[in-house]
């Protein structure tokens, strides 16, 4: 299967409740229907709950159909498309085939993908899993950002054409695995040079490598 987009999700702030009592989020976006205009700011009509949150570097955020199957069939942890706050969902593909830098046409936008998601309790609570954030990154499956180079309308059923691949070796989850799973400092000082890689992705990188105390990505997994 040509990797193309399953499914588009959009919303923005709105009062949730759980067993832990109420609060707000943009995670429960609904799905889309027919196009939707992705610009440098992210998809029309799609807000964020936290000024931390969006930016350039993450103007949409992709979660991939395949990841919903793996927690399903190993964790038996059935989670709807679009159920973790992803603004895409992309079928056909893995994260070990996107690299950060890569260039994309999906339907009349470019994009560029720019690093890993992070995962946070936000997600735990929506997955309900309180295990969710250690095992999304013992398992290597974070989904990613992407920034915006030319805006265009989207709609599910386009394509994920690649353009240009500058760094075969920034992988998703070659990123994650560096930064949370097997540190390699030669690989770290590459990353952190590296043009297509956000900021925020570099400074962690020369932060591990000129450490000298934990960094907060040693104990995510303890």
């Amino acid at each position: 299967m040509e990797p193309r987009i399953d499914s588009i999700f959009i919303g923005g702030p709105a009062r949730l409740c759980d067993s832990r009592g109420e609060w707000v989020t943009s995670i429960a976006r609904r799905r889309a229907s027919g196009a939707v205009y992705l610009s440098s700011d992210g998809f029309a009509q799609d807000k964020v709950a936290q000024p931390y949150h969006g930016g350039p570097d993450a103007a949409a955020c992709v979660h991939l159909a395949e990841h919903y199957a793996f927690w399903r069939e190993k964790y038996a942890t059935e989670l709807p498309h679009g159920h973790l706050g992803e603004n895409l969902v992309l079928e056909g593909i893995e994260e070990a085939e996107i690299c950060a830098g890569d260039v994309v046409r999906i339907g009349a936008s470019l994009v560029q993908v720019s690093c890993p998601r992070i995962p946070c309790d936000t997600q735990a609570r929506r997955a309900g899993r309180t295990d969710w954030v250690k095992l999304t990154i013992r398992e290597n499956r974070t989904g990613f950002y992407l920034r915006v180079r030319e805006s265009g309308e989207v709609e599910a059923g386009h394509r994920w054409l690649l353009q240009e691949r500058p760094h075969e070796r920034a992988s998703i989850t070659a990123l994650n695995r560096c930064l949370y799973l097997e540190f390699d400092p030669a690989l770290a000082a590459e990353f952190a040079q590296m043009d297509g890689l956000a900021d925020w992705w570099k400074g962690q990188f020369l932060e591990k490598l000129a450490r000298t105390q934990e960094h907060w990505s040693d104990a995510i997994l303890q």
